[in-house]
């Protein structure tokens, strides 16, 4: 079954450290949503097949008002056939979680919510330029318990500049402590251009250095093994059973339909597509009925590696039939951060650090 992503490119405010593609301006909000539900129904023959996830992604999807959301929801339901739906998910923020919101959205048939609370501290949220505060961050999650919602996860990030070992040990024990599900955890990374590249080029903010970083996410490791999560996915945890329904398709090369200004899609074969990265060009494209997204087929090779790389991000670890070699051979300071049977390999979960440095060499040349 497939999957739907819908990006919502619109921000209260824009995070220092974010290159995803959004807008601060809500003056084209209307027409944006508008062309959206176009291309639903423009595209909705490319799915034969029941839905299994929807995800709203931004951007800040929860930033939509009731008219917006409702519109987008509607389109979705009359496109396709969501008799199979196992997971709907919001990304959403907590400044957002208002009792109205929350209600909006199950009632809209979203069942799991993603909370980008990324620190309960407020010195981090203000570096990180975050619409919320600590309080907040705090409260969101019973908010969303006493609306119904049963399935929540939480983002943090670790390697913040200027935070300590201790407050991030403090702030793992916070988000344990919400008793959601599931949590993501993603180290900062300074992207060119953001906000958060220039105050550290400029001096103004000192980037941790690798060790540090490693030493943060080794004690999360620690931490959500103790507590009883499944770390099964590079930066995912989950009690038993709440796996992400919706990125686990990605990972395992499922096919997933993109809507929206600079969304992919995937046929699970191998051809992706995306969309223009540019609101008021893919507003006026749909208006005209014009081309408004690129294609690439993928070789063979491209599709293997691929695989090798996504599913290197699990877990699970990848069938060693799609090895081009029989035998592993791994420098000497990578192979004890495998696993491998007869018939699979893997990396070994604390050893995550150092993925990008194993999975290369897999590669099929």
């Amino acid at each position: 079954m497939a999957g739907i992503y819908i990006h919502i490119p619109f921000c209260k405010q824009a995070c220092t450290y974010c290159d995803f593609h959004f807008s601060t301006s809500q003056q084209l909000r209307k027409p944006l949503i508008e062309a959206l539900n176009k291309e639903i129904l423009l595209r909705k023959h490319e799915v034969n097949e029941p839905i299994k996830s929807i995800y709203f992604g931004g951007g800040s999807p929860s930033i939509l008002d009731k008219g917006e959301f409702e519109s987008i929801a509607k389109t979705l339901e009359t496109s396709f056939d969501l008799s199979e739906l196992e997971e709907f998910t919001l990304e959403s923020n907590p400044d957002d979680h208002s009792l109205e919101k929350l209600k909006l959205w199950e009632e809209n048939g979203v069942n799991r919510l993603s909370i980008g609370i990324q620190s309960f501290i407020d010195r981090d949220l203000e570096l990180m330029n975050r619409a919320h505060s600590s309080s907040e961050a705090l409260a969101c999650v019973q908010n969303a318990r006493n609306a119904g919602f049963k399935k929540l996860t939480i983002d943090l990030i670790f390697g913040i500049p200027g935070q300590s070992m201790n407050e991030w040990q403090d702030n793992v024990e916070k988000a344990l402590a919400l008793n959601t599900e599931h949590l993501s955890a993603y180290a900062l990374t300074i992207e060119p251009k953001t906000a958060l590249a220039h105050q550290v080029a400029k001096g103004l903010v000192i980037e941790k250095n690798d060790e540090e970083v490693e030493a943060e996410y080794r004690f999360l490791h620690e931490a959500m093994d103790k507590a009883g999560f499944e770390h099964y996915e590079i930066s995912n945890y989950a009690i038993s059973g709440s796996r992400a329904v919706h990125n686990a398709s990605y990972w395992s090369g499922e096919p997933y339909l993109g809507i929206g200004p600079a969304a992919h899609s995937f046929d699970g074969k191998k051809t992706r597509r995306w969309n223009v990265s540019n609101n008021a060009l893919y507003i006026k494209a749909i208006r005209e009925n014009q081309h408004f997204s690129s294609d690439e087929v993928l070789t063979k090779r491209e599709r293997t590696n691929e695989q090798i790389m996504t599913g290197l991000r699990t877990i699970e670890g990848i069938p060693k039939t799609l090895l081009s070699f029989s035998e592993i051979r791994l420098p000497n300071h990578l192979i004890d951060a495998i696993s491998q049977t007869k018939e699979r390999v893997s990396i070994k979960p604390e050893n995550w650090m150092m993925a990008d440095s194993i999975i290369q060499e897999f590669f099929k040349e």
